[in-house]
């Protein structure tokens, strides 16, 4: 695949902007972390509805989607449990009133619109592969304490884990298309063709290198190691399995919020596979 500088630029800039947007959400508080993760949220349903649509070639009551989108949000305020507004905790206090308009908007948009049951059900899927990611990243960040520093009187695991797991999802995912684009010529697969054996292999090694040879000073290297791995490995099949989706749709973009880049399930499909599996490599070191 020959190397294209304008694409390159392209995305070169959209992505300093976007990496600006993401470390101010990830990085400021808290309550910064959760409203750029409830964004991505929305976002990310509103376009995997908008898949299922294409590839049923039918379009969804919107009673549908906003019920599909406040009853995933639901699951994500689960996840919730340190979050507190005058002293009472989001989780507890809030997550319900979500799941009550979610579900009375979808038994009215079923009313509304008889649908296929398949379809539907693909639909409902987005619980465990948006809402239920997302909802992991957040109890990482307010929850689980783990210890992943050498210095273990400054750990502080929910603020580094997301971090470091975006992070090396970048990584791998920049050094995949700079190698695949410089000598890449063996398809990886036939789901996307544009992705190289050669690249996907080079981002792999690249981000376990970088993740785990850059910040070893800081964290200790077992879990840098299992982070780098799970983002390389998982990330690419995240990577696959949207882009299965949009091949079944017949769309080149999931949205278009970022020139170069697509929309927000084009952005975080690596993350969206690669957090369940982190959560579970971590509740395990722990």
């Amino acid at each position: 695949m020959a190397f294209n500088w304008k694409t390159f630029w392209t995305r070169a800039f959209t992505a300093l902007i976007f990496v600006a947007v993401m470390m101010g959400g990830l990085l400021y508080n808290e309550w910064s972390f959760f409203l750029l993760i409830a964004i991505i949220h929305f976002g990310c349903w509103w376009e995997y509805l908008k898949l299922v649509e294409q590839i049923y070639n039918e379009l969804f009551h919107p009673y549908i989607k906003f019920g599909f989108c406040l009853t995933g949000f639901h699951v994500l305020v689960l996840f919730c449990n340190q979050l507190q507004v005058q002293g009472y905790s989001v989780a507890n206090s809030f997550s319900l009133p979500f799941l009550i308009a979610g579900v009375v908007l979808l038994i009215t948009g079923i009313f509304k619109q008889r649908m296929h049951l398949k379809k539907m059900g693909i639909a409902a899927l987005g619980l465990i592969y948006i809402s239920l990611s997302w909802g992991l990243l957040l109890q990482l960040r307010y929850s689980i304490d783990i210890p992943i520093m050498k210095d273990r009187a400054q750990s502080d695991s929910g603020f580094f884990i997301p971090v470091l797991l975006i992070v090396a999802i970048w990584i791998n995912d920049t050094c995949a298309y700079l190698v695949g684009s410089m000598i890449g010529k063996t398809p990886f697969s036939k789901i996307s063709p544009k992705k190289t054996l050669e690249g996907t292999i080079g981002g792999m090694l690249l981000c376990v290198a970088a993740i785990t040879l850059i910040l070893q000073y800081w964290f200790l290297w077992p879990v840098l190691l299992g982070i780098a791995v799970i983002a390389a490995i998982a990330g690419t099949a995240g990577d696959l399995l949207e882009s299965k989706l949009k091949r079944m749709a017949g769309v080149k973009d999931s949205g278009h919020i970022m020139p170069g880049h697509g929309g927000f399930l084009d952005r975080f499909d690596s993350l969206l596979v690669a957090i369940p599996f982190v959560w579970i490599f971590l509740l395990l070191w722990k």
